[in-house]
């Protein structure tokens, strides 16, 4: 199975923390076309949440997105790593990273099948670059 590791860029949006008030971001996008891979929304306080999404591409859905305030996320730069799903994968890297002397920003995981999709968070390129070099030491490491 492949391995894929890649930058992304993460979008961002806070908002009422309402009913209905995500759905509303949600629809905007589709309707402009945006095919979400990664979404998390969290409550921040009793009046406001924050949702993180990606990808979005091109001048229509970005457009979509600031006509519901959702702008590129300042200071975040993500990597998202798709492999084979492999136990022990999450503490592997982030004891790695962690060694290094990186901070993580956010780190968001799932398992689908046999695969996993890891999205890991730090604020600077340079960290981000450093980080996808160790991930792939971890995941041929973690094939033998």
């Amino acid at each position: 199975m492949s391995t894929r590791i890649s930058k992304v860029e993460v979008y961002a949006a806070d908002l009422r923390n309402q009913p209905g008030m995500l759905a509303r971001v949600l629809e905007a996008l589709a309707n402009a076309g945006a095919d979400l891979e990664f979404i998390v929304a969290r409550r921040v306080t009793g009046n406001t949440a924050r949702v993180f999404m990606a990808p979005l591409k091109g001048a229509r859905q970005l457009r979509a997105a600031a006509d519901v305030d959702v702008r590129r996320a300042a200071g975040m730069h993500a990597l998202r790593i798709e492999a084979a799903d492999r136990p022990g994968f999450g503490a592997a890297l982030t004891r790695r990273l962690a060694d290094a002397g990186l901070n993580l920003r956010g780190l968001s995981a799932a398992r689908i099948g046999r695969r996993s999709v890891t999205y890991v968070a730090f604020e600077s390129t340079e960290a981000a670059d450093q980080a996808a070099k160790i991930a792939r030491k971890v995941l041929v490491t973690r094939r033998r």
